[in-house]
């Protein structure tokens, strides 16, 4: 199963008004539709901003998942603002169709990637990526356990890499050879404020409450907002809000929004509070994950 998912479709709707948005998203589904068909695949449902799709095998999935991305990046737009980007998740297991619709825990389990996938990011399971041929398990890299609602165990979530990005790679090759002997630490700066979270400290809470570790004093904050904590080697974002917390990493056009989610935090970025952190301001606190000095 495979889910893809336009993110920030709510922006553009308010930007472009709801027919132009309507059709550019209509475009983009198709668009990942024939990706998907170019694999074997079946498109089971849409969802509004987003499509369910079937395989026969994980490797006809990531192909397609990979080939889905790359089809979003290269669709234009007539500005750089108006770029739709797609988050997409997939793994394998039996399901049940029924009237058009798919339901069963491989359902729950793909959802729940989709959901924690950053926008022009594929995600899998450890399961699904050992069910692949060796070259496509060369692209897959684990990330962090995760829970999903009515298991018990954990699951292992994994990046799959669909482009030879050389930026990326020389970054992650940088950070690898620097990090073999220290630790990754993450740097929130808020108002001339920083506060330092490490792989083996524990947490910190963000919020519009003095008993916060982070007191963010705009009305978008809610009292108790978010939390940042250390997992696996990755740094977490934990939405607790009632308006949702703004994910927007350097280098990207398209934000993510949390709404009693996660997300793992890239190499640097922007958090924005009850409102979008490209709009920087009062409820906006800057981020960086970086190795730890000596």
């Amino acid at each position: 199963m495979l889910f893809a998912d336009v993110t920030d479709s709510t922006r553009i709707y308010e930007t472009l008004g709801d027919a132009q948005a309507h059709t550019l998203i209509e475009q983009l589904l198709w668009v990942l539709g024939n990706a998907a068909a170019g694999h074997g695949g079946t498109v089971v449902k849409k969802l509004g901003d987003g499509m369910v799709c079937a395989f026969a095998t994980s490797d006809a999935a990531c192909r397609a998942a990979c080939d889905m991305q790359l089809a979003a990046l290269s669709t234009p737009a007539a500005r750089p603002a108006d770029r739709l980007a797609v988050r997409i998740g997939f793994t394998f297991g039996p399901v049940v169709l029924s009237d058009g619709d798919v339901f069963g825990d491989t359902v729950n389990v793909c959802s729940r990637l989709v959901a924690l996938a950053n926008p022009e990011q594929v995600l899998t399971t450890q399961q699904t990526m050992a069910e692949m041929a060796p070259e496509l398990r060369a692209r897959c890299r684990e990330l962090f356990p995760i829970r999903v609602r009515g298991r018990h165990e954990e699951i292992t979530a994994c990046n799959v890499r669909y482009r030879e990005d050389l930026d990326a790679t020389e970054t992650n090759l940088r950070l690898t050879t620097l990090t073999r002997a220290r630790e990754l630490v993450l740097k929130l700066t808020y108002g001339g404020e920083l506060r330092v979270v490490r792989t083996a400290g524990s947490g910190l809470r963000i919020g519009r409450d003095k008993d916060n570790d982070m007191v963010v004093e705009s009305h978008f904050a809610s009292r108790s907002h978010a939390r940042v904590y250390p997992r696996e080697g990755h740094f977490v974002l934990q939405d607790l809000s009632s308006n949702g917390t703004y994910l927007l990493a350097d280098g990207s056009t398209s934000e993510i929004l949390l709404r009693r989610e996660e997300a793992v935090l890239t190499e640097r970025g922007w958090i924005g509070l009850g409102n979008s952190a490209a709009r920087h301001g009062d409820h906006t606190l800057r981020f960086r994950v970086e190795p730890e000095a000596d």
